[in-house]
This record gives C-alpha cells, sequence and structure tokens, in this order.
C-alpha cells in the first residue's frame, strides 16, 4: 500500500499508530521530532505524514509549515494526529498547510479513512 511517515516522540502513540497502519498494508517510518520527519520527508519521500504537534527541537506546527512550503516537499499530505484537539489547534495546523487533524486517541476507521482519502485506497 504505502509508505507513511509517523513523526511522534511517543512510543506508545507509534506503537498504537505503527499497528493500524501495518494491519491495514501500510509500510511505516518513524520520526521522534519534527527535526527529524523533516529530513526523512526529503530523504524517503512517504505517501503521507502523520504529525504530533508537541515534540522536541521542531513542533509538528513548525515541520508542517516547513514541509508544506517547499517544492520538494509539498505533495506530501500531512495529517496532524494530536491531543491538541480544540477547535483552534485544529484550524492552526490547517492553516500550516495540514490536509486533516485528528485527535488522539485516534479511531482506526477515522485514521484509515483520512488515508484513504487523501491517498486513496
Amino acid at each position: 500500500m504505502a509508505l507513511i511517515l509517523i513523526a511522534d516522540d511517543s512510543p506508545t502513540e507509534v506503537y498504537v499508530l505503527q499497528k493500524m497502519l501495518a494491519k491495514n498494508g501500510h509500510d511505516v517510518l518513524i520520526a521522534e521530532d519534527g527535526e527529524q520527519a523533516v529530513q526523512m520527508a526529503y530523504d524517503k519521500h512517504p505517501q503521507l505524514i502523520l504529525m504530533d504537534v508537541v515534540m522536541p527541537n521542531l513542533n509538528g506546527f513548525q515541520a508542517t509549515r516547513k514541509l508544506t512550503k517547499d517544492p520538494q516537499t509539498s505533495d506530501i499530505p500531512i495529517v496532524i494526529v494530536s491531543s491538541k484537539n480544540q477547535e483552534t489547534d485544529k484550524m492552526w495546523g490547517l492553516r500550516q498547510g495540514a490536509k486533516g487533524y485528528l485527535g488522539k486517541p485516534v479511531a482506526e476507521k477515522d485514521l484509515i479513512e483520512q488515508i484513504n482519502l487523501l491517498i486513496g485506497g
């Protein structure tokens, strides 16, 4: 299926997301912070990125903005997956260039629906 980058500094969240994605036939890359996510996006060019917001070095909003503004990576859809799920957070995330915003804990159905919507499934 698709190569999906999970950018999250929580091993538990990464495990949960990875399990859902693997179960649905996706390959997974993992970045532990925003800087690593940006670097991996350049190096591996995944088909989609699941981006946490609260991470060390570069937060998810900053990383999203950086990737969506760069012609090399602007075609990679980013879905923010965060416990910061107030309406203002969602609006801000989408204004940074994210194509979707899911609150944690993420329901597998919602996650897969969002992925299929953005990259076809």
